[in-house]
């Protein structure tokens, strides 16, 4: 009993630690002004789905950066090339190499020893390579190189990127690096991010350039005026760069009154500014911001102390943001929007109400099925299950994760599949209980047996959970972290809690034989040994025949993809003066032939959907504002709680990605499952998954369901609750074929459904229960995860009984007649053997 207090204590001491970690979020804002900061920072994030607000994904192009370099250490090539009189042809690029054609080949090994120099950064990477033949030399960026190149130009942008909006007054945007390219930026309370899309759109590259003198000999390059139709000579030499403004402001002439931009420079360039303009006194100098000039005024006297103007008949918001972006920096690339996703903040409190509902309704199921079936045994498992439901809240707060309605449905499916453990606890210390083991016995002998299940179950639903962080985005990241979180906590508290509840619970009946209540037809059912595997033929044929129905389904009638997929525009209307039809007549009045208009919920509820034109490498940013001017124009009053924008690139992105999930979730599983089992265990789970999945694929294209990020979180969610009941199943055949070698195989299996068949049915009732109330009330946001999931439970509890088994029996049989056994000596077997020998 020492050791069992001394455990107890432990285990109450981590609940406390993780469930303290929790309640910040529930505390208000005076009790929390009273605790330590360390205490108080511990708290839940609301995803913008739950609080409204708009989300940015921008890239950076890059390619001008590495065209720069490639010309830097071209022009340094030819000077050398110059300075030691080897004389060559005029120079080529093709992509990132470049060419020059040598006019003495016998100088080919003198100028690639010339370009070989200076080929270091300062911490010493090595620039470019460079290669001859013949008379041709060619030098190439080293991959390195690029990867710093880009590397620096993400960094940087990031801070230009946050001093932007930090500048803007925008109140807690979120700014993260996504990718190799991409820039994340998420803007709680923002409804309209045209703005921000704006104010990040705009390189605000500057530059002071000299007006070219006429006939002059210096190299020259026109660029048009941003105010007129003016076309300035300007020398291409850069005289100044911007970078050496340090501080701007908005300000008024002293004679017009007109809007201009004060700007101050650092002093390296109020140096240079001043003695620029005391060798061009009466000269114009074009103020250049991202290729058009502003303005190009005479220089009369010389400029010093490092102070200056702009004006360019300005407006006094377009000089405020020009300052602003001064102030900020310029961005070292071009960053372009290529996902923009907006929700209201009425859509987001309605999602928070329909999560809190459908999550405490789901629970409340749960923990009455269990009370009803188990009674005092479901009270403990009822504890369990609240314990770890905290849990859960305390290490996402630990964390500071950010819950979205994804991470919301993650935590009402962990409810239902964290009360399989203590199902499966529970049925095997009945087992034994009724084999005639006394209480103590036969609790440890049923959390023995139990334990390597829970862990087979619950590692093979992790390696689909882990694959969904790795190729999902944001929200299906926080799911996730969400499933995972939960599935380790429902193993702490099913192996480690809910054995020292039931050990303090028959603390003084250790030496009885415990009870059971449950379903006394699934009991009779369970020791009739009802031959399951009598309807193998059948079984098969009519998965197979529902599969390939699926199939052609999903080549005939195909899938409602989303915009995830297909790229494009999903924008939410909320409207109570137009109709389908008057939608339709106004949008095609300007110019929206393509775009498709659907009601859905409540009424002057409808989804315009705007399709990526054919070829476009971008994602159109400017036609969702212009979408939403059409239907102003006709309705003012007209709303737009959700809005979804995805470009050809992150489409095709997530496209590549979702295969690539589903297909090293299987990889992965079949590996573990070889391992853990044989090489036929994981090869009729994998199949059967296959046709789970096939048959899921074919739901969606029965019902019309959008096809998005959230089904395919719902496909690897499936995944790894379809491969959890297997892995209980293969169990048992497991134990079987090790209890008895030469016992039948047919006859291990229906053994062995049997044995699982109160656990298989009560899991599945429990995940039912726990997802049924998002499935009715969730709304459109979750439904392509909902109803696939209560689908794919019922296939996936079918599948179980009928079609693994049939095919690990055929598969088995097979390897019967090769001489095989059905598994591989276990490490119990080795040591025997090794005893017998003399």
């Amino acid at each position: 009993m020492r050791l069992f207090s001394k455990r107890a204590v432990i285990y109450l001491l981590l609940i406390l630690l993780g469930l303290s970690c929790a309640v910040p979020n529930f505390l208000n804002g005076h009790t929390q002004t009273n605790l330590p900061a360390w205490f108080t920072q511990n708290t839940l994030k609301l995803g913008l789905d739950l609080q409204g607000g708009s989300h940015l994904l921008m890239s950076a192009d890059t390619a001008p950066l590495i065209d720069g370099a490639l010309e830097r250490v071209s022009e340094q090539v030819l000077l050398q090339l110059r300075e030691n009189n080897i004389a060559y042809a005029k120079p080529n690029t093709e992509g990132a190499s470049w060419h020059i054609t040598l006019r003495n080949a016998d100088k080919r090994e003198q100028a690639a020893a010339l370009a070989a120099t200076n080929n270091r950064t300062t911490e010493g990477m090595r620039m470019f390579k460079v290669s001859s033949t013949e008379n041709t030399l060619s030098i190439s960026l080293t991959d390195e190189y690029i990867s710093q190149i880009q590397k620096d130009a993400i960094d940087r942008s990031l801070e230009v990127v946050r001093r932007r909006l930090n500048e803007s007054g925008l109140v807690e945007p979120s700014i993260s690096r996504q990718g190799d390219d991409g820039i994340l930026i998420q803007m709680p309370g923002v409804s309209d991010p045209a703005y921000i899309r704006q104010l990040l759109g705009t390189t605000a590259q500057m530059s002071f350039q000299w007006v070219a003198r006429p006939q002059a000999a210096t190299p020259t390059v026109s660029v048009p005026s941003s105010k007129d139709l003016q076309n300035y000579t300007l020398e291409k030499r850069v005289a100044m760069k911007g970078e050496h403004i340090s501080d701007a402001s908005l300000g008024f002439h002293q004679n017009t009154g007109e809007p201009v931009v004060t700007f101050s420079l650092d002093d390296v360039g109020a140096k240079q500014f001043g003695e620029m303009t005391r060798a061009n006194i009466g000269r114009a100098l074009a103020i250049v911001l991202d290729n058009d000039v502003i303005t190009a005024p005479v220089i009369q006297s010389v400029i010093a102390g490092g102070r200056g103007e702009i004006t360019g008949s300005f407006s006094s918001v377009e000089a405020s943001n020009l300052a602003l972006l001064l102030r900020a920096g310029a961005l070292p690339a071009p960053l372009t929007v290529v996902e923009e996703r907006t929700v209201g903040p009425d859509l987001g409190s309605d999602a928070i109400q329909m999560g809190l509902f459908t999550g405490v309704f789901g629970a409340a199921l749960v923990l009455i099925f269990m009370t009803v079936i188990y009674r005092g045994w479901g009270l403990i498992a009822c504890s369990s299950l609240t314990i770890n439901i905290g849990l859960i809240f305390g290490l996402l707060s630990l964390f500071k994760a950010t819950l979205t309605l994804p991470g919301i449905a993650g935590i009402i499916l962990t409810i239902g599949m964290a009360v399989d453990a203590n199902i499966l606890i529970n049925e095997r210390i009945r087992e034994e209980s009724a084999r005639g083991k006394r209480a103590m016995a036969a609790i440890s002998a049923g959390f023995d047996k139990a334990y390597a299940t829970i862990i087979d179950a619950n590692v093979t639903t992790l390696i689909a959970v882990g694959l969904l962080f790795m190729f999902g985005n944001g929200p299906i990241r926080g799911f996730a972290v969400t499933i995972a979180i939960g599935l380790l906590t429902s193993m702490f508290t099913s192996i480690a809690v809910t054995r020292v509840l039931i050990q303090w619970h028959i603390r003084n009946r250790q030496r009885e034989i415990l009870s059971f209540s449950g379903f006394a037809s699934l009991d009779r059912l369970s020791k009739r040994k009802t031959n399951f595997m009598g309807g193998r033929f059948l079984g098969l044929a009519l998965s197979a025949i529902l599969s390939l129905s699926s199939v052609a389904l999903f080549f005939g009638v195909g899938l409602n993809y989303g915009v995830d997929f297909t790229g494009g525009t999903l924008v939410n209307v909320k409207t109570e003066q137009l109709s389908v039809q008057a939608m339709r007549s106004n949008l095609l009045a300007h110019d929206f032939d393509r775009a498709a208009i659907q009601e859905f919920g409540d009424k002057g509820q409808f989804l315009v959907r705007l399709p990526a034109h054919d070829g476009d490498t971008q994602l159109n940013v400017n036609e969702i504002d212009l979408l939403k001017k059409s239907i102003l124009s006709e309705d003012p009053s007209a709303t737009f709680p959700r809005v979804d924008m995805v470009g050809p690139k992150i489409s095709g992105g997530f496209a590549d990605a979702a295969i690539l999930a589903v297909l090293l979730a299987a990889g992965g599983m079949l590996a573990y499952l070889w391992i853990r089992y044989e090489s036929h265990f994981a090869a009729a789970a994998i199949a059967t998954i296959g046709l789970d999945i096939t048959k899921t694929i074919g739901f969606f294209a029965l019902t019309g369901l959008e096809f998005n990020l959230t089904a395919v979180a719902a496909l690897l969610a499936l995944i790894g609750y379809s491969i959890n009941d297997k892995v209980v199943v293969f169990d048992r055949v497991r134990e079987g074929l090790r209890a008895d070698p030469n016992a039948s195989l047919l006859n291990v299996l229906n053994d062995s459904i049997s044995a699982t068949l109160t656990r298989t049915l009560f899991t599945s009732a429990t995940t039912l229960l726990a997802i049924l109330p998002m499935a009715v009330a969730g709304g459109e946001a979750v439904s392509s995860f909902a109803k696939p999931m209560l689908f794919g439970i019922i296939v996936g509890t079918s599948s179980s009984i009928f079609i693994a088994s049939p095919i690990l029996y055929f598969l088995g049989i097979g390897r019967e007649r090769k001489g095989l056994k059905q598994l591989r000596p276990s490490a119990e077997d080795v040591r025997q053997s090794l005893a017998h020998i003399p």
